[in-house]
């Protein structure tokens, strides 16, 4: 089986192997069937956020189902970098990209949180899981990240796991540069982390003195200039992976 074969991935709940059936949704069978034009005997390969990748085949196909047959692994289940992303929602076309790529690079958790002036009201949070389920079927990750509904900011942080580190990337020459944070950080044990960015208008004054005062947060900068919402978070997730992430050379330190 060539890797060309196996270039269709899909993301799906059943569990996976050897033998088993799977059954797709009236969606990814028209994908299937109308999209890309595949027929009975086709190679696809499933991956469920557990059981690693797999091999299946199409074994029946019609107008709005489809049946996968499983045949064998492909990779085993590898570990998601324990990194959130916690980002005050934006317009429609920018939170889905925001989602899409931070998928692409490795956040296991997407929280939206509301702050002072957080413009946007509305999170359709089943948009959002399915851009960031294709993303992961493009981008050969074999985990999709969680969307958790969305949370006034400082309910979400009243029961925060404070093991988690929370970096809140605060306007330009208000805090530390994320770089010195994230370069002291990399000689000490791994942990879970988080990343916070705020709305468009930038966190209110008492929203930055009520963070700093918090046991687990450290605000960090990212540079002179000011930053689109959506570009200081990938910024930030780019920089988290280099220094802390699984984009880092060498094998991970305990």
């Amino acid at each position: 089986m060539t890797e060309a074969a196996c270039a269709t991935r899909l993301f799906v709940e059943d569990d996976l192997a050897a033998g088993r059936s799977v059954g797709l949704d009236h969606a990814r069978a028209h994908f299937l069937r109308s999209v890309l034009r595949l027929g009975r005997g086709a190679a696809v390969a499933l991956f469920n956020g557990r059981d690693g990748e797999w091999r299946a085949r199409i074994e029946g196909l019609g107008k709005g189902w489809a049946s996968l047959e499983v045949e064998a692994p492909l990779r085993p289940q590898d570990a998601t970098p324990d990194i959130w992303l916690l980002f005050a929602p934006i317009k429609r076309a920018r939170i889905d990209f925001l989602a899409e790529k931070a998928t692409e690079l490795g956040v296991a958790r997407l929280l939206p949180v509301t702050t002072r002036h957080t413009a946007v009201s509305r999170v359709n949070c089943e948009r959002l899981a399915a851009n960031a389920r294709e993303a992961a079927e493009q981008c050969e990750r074999l985990s999709v990240p969680e969307v958790a509904e969305p949370r006034r900011l400082f309910d979400l942080l009243a029961d925060w796991p404070c093991e988690r580190r929370l970096l809140v990337c605060a306007e330009a020459g208000a805090a530390r540069p994320l770089a010195e944070v994230l370069g002291e950080a990399a000689d000490g044990p791994r942990g879970p982390w988080a990343l916070l960015t705020g709305p468009e208008g930038g966190f209110a004054e008492s929203e930055l003195d009520a963070l700093r005062k918090l046991p687990f947060v450290t605000t960090v900068g990212l540079g002179p200039r000011v930053l689109r919402s959506d570009t200081a978070a990938l910024a930030a997730l780019a920089c988290w992976q280099a220094v802390l992430g699984d984009g880092r050379d060498g094998p991970p330190r305990d």
